[in-house]
């Protein structure tokens, strides 16, 4: 059977609703969904003539006595290329660590917001399964940390934290700004943790995850009967955070009617259920975060302006893992440590050139991806220490990086290389003599050029081509 264009995903669930929703989300995306309700019939679909297309199975973990694993190994047995995505609404890292082991790619947890879903999706099909550790583990691990035991000791990463520590003492509105990944939430945790309202619950909601539908009824509640399934009278976010604190993650999601009420709620104080008539009087702190700039929707029109100051009392701006990767080190064996607690894992070394490897890749999902790419390689990892094959893709993805630069360089580019193939800086005066050899080239052998751009007097330039035993007309 010829495919379509469209990419083909198998979902196994045995849930109506939860098949109409993940269908419609992928089904808009250009995805084209099959189902199956169990185990059984999702093997019998593999040998389907769409089954023998797939490019993604994701796999709910619907009922407690299932035993997912089984599944995922069975699906593999059949199909090793074929990546299989976990989907489950128990935070369990005991069950992530068994689905991982059995083979699965990745491993989500609901509530999971589409866009979130779509990412991986797409990541599972571009690579094949192999590309778990790049995409964010759903999975959290327990236990927030205060500010005292946040790891990192890159200028800008400090100051951001300085400032949020003086910002937790008061009842003030904190705008947390960074990309996903780069400890929003851990941030958000360490303020609610450092201040007087610690005893008190710190309730969390996704905006980016709610439907605009329900966002209102999710924030403030409703009244039985107020819309069709409203069967109970249910209390929303805002009411379960009376005397402590909300935090409201991605909050450039929210609608513009959305907003409009939560300008409202901050302001006043005061909440309406949705079907009610009475207001009611609450205290709660609102932190706020988003991986987009605020002040940018807000100049398009995409963000109300008023709203913007109310919540932007306090910015605090995390900056992305790149620009401090100095952290790395410490911040990788911080979360093998954390990582080493959990059920059915063990405590794990990190070799030098595991960390050399770790410290060239860019890690685009910030922190949360240097977690679940430890994560998986502490999961598959029968050593005592993680050494460099136990981050295949990433080393892939930077061989493959490299090899443009390799080629421009072969056509005549130019480019000085500073490590060794064994991941090791190559010593000061091979890395001298290249620049020299370059500066030549691109200058045409114009001596008094060379050294001028260089920075150096003639008779030092031939002093050190003497020395480096490079010849007049290097090119």
């Amino acid at each position: 059977m010829a495919r379509n264009g469209s990419r083909i995903l198998l979902l196994v669930d045995d849930e109506p609703a939860q098949r109409r929703l993940i269908g419609a989300i992928a089904g808009r995306a250009g995805w084209r969904v099959l189902y199956a309700s169990d185990g059984p019939a999702a093997l019998a679909e593999l040998g389907s003539p769409d089954g023998t297309m797939l490019d993604v199975v994701l796999m709910d973990h619907w009922a407690p006595d299932a035993d997912p694993a089984q599944l995922i190994r069975a699906i593999r047995a059949r199909r090793p290329h074929l990546p299989v995505l976990m989907l489950t609404a128990t935070a369990s890292v005991s069950t992530a660590v068994d689905a991982m082991r059995a083979g699965a790619a990745d491993y989500l947890v609901k509530p999971i917001a589409p866009h979130r879903l779509l990412a991986a999706l797409d990541l599972a099909a571009e690579n094949g399964g192999g590309g778990g550790e790049l995409r964010p583990l759903a999975e959290k691990m327990a236990a927030p940390l205060g500010f005292d035991e946040i790891v990192g000791a890159a200028p800008r990463f400090r100051a951001a934290l300085a400032i949020a520590a003086k910002a937790a003492r008061a009842r003030v509105c904190v705008l947390i700004e960074g990309e996903s990944g780069s400890g929003k939430e851990v941030v958000a945790q360490a303020i609610h943790a450092a201040s007087p309202r610690a005893k008190k619950a710190l309730v969390t909601v996704n905006c980016g995850a709610i439907p605009e539908n329900l966002i209102e009824s999710e924030l403030f509640g409703h009244e039985r009967g107020a819309f069709t399934g409203a069967f109970d009278r249910k209390p929303g976010r805002f009411h379960e955070a009376d005397g402590g604190t909300l935090f409201l993650d991605e909050v450039g999601e929210l609608s513009s009617d959305a907003q409009v009420k939560l300008l409202r709620a901050i302001e006043t104080g005061e909440i309406q259920p949705v079907g009610g008539r009475a207001r009611r009087d609450l205290d709660v702190r609102v932190i706020a975060a988003t991986n987009r700039t605020l002040a940018d929707d807000v100049a398009a029109g995409r963000f109300r302006e008023d709203l913007y100051y109310r919540l932007n009392v306090v910015q605090v701006t995390i900056p992305p893992l790149r620009e401090r990767k100095g952290d790395i080190p410490m911040l990788s064996r911080h979360l093998l440590s954390r990582i080493a607690a959990q059920p059915g894992m063990r405590g794990l070394g990190l070799t030098d050139d595991a960390l050399q490897l770790l410290h060239a890749y860019d890690w685009p999902g910030n922190v949360r991806q240097l977690q679940n790419a430890l994560f998986r390689a502490a999961v598959l990892c029968d050593g005592d220490a993680l050494t460099r094959d136990d981050f295949p893709q990433i080393a892939r993805h930077l061989a493959a990086a490299s090899r443009p630069a390799a080629a421009a360089l072969a056509g005549g580019a130019g480019g000085v290389t500073l490590f060794e193939p064994d991941g090791h800086v190559r010593p000061l005066d091979a890395i001298e003599a290249d620049v020299i050899r370059l500066a030549i080239g691109h200058y045409r052998g114009r001596m008094t050029e060379v050294a001028r751009r260089l920075g150096i007097g003639r008779s030092t330039l031939y002093r050190k081509l003497g020395e480096l035993g490079i010849g007049d007309a290097a090119a």
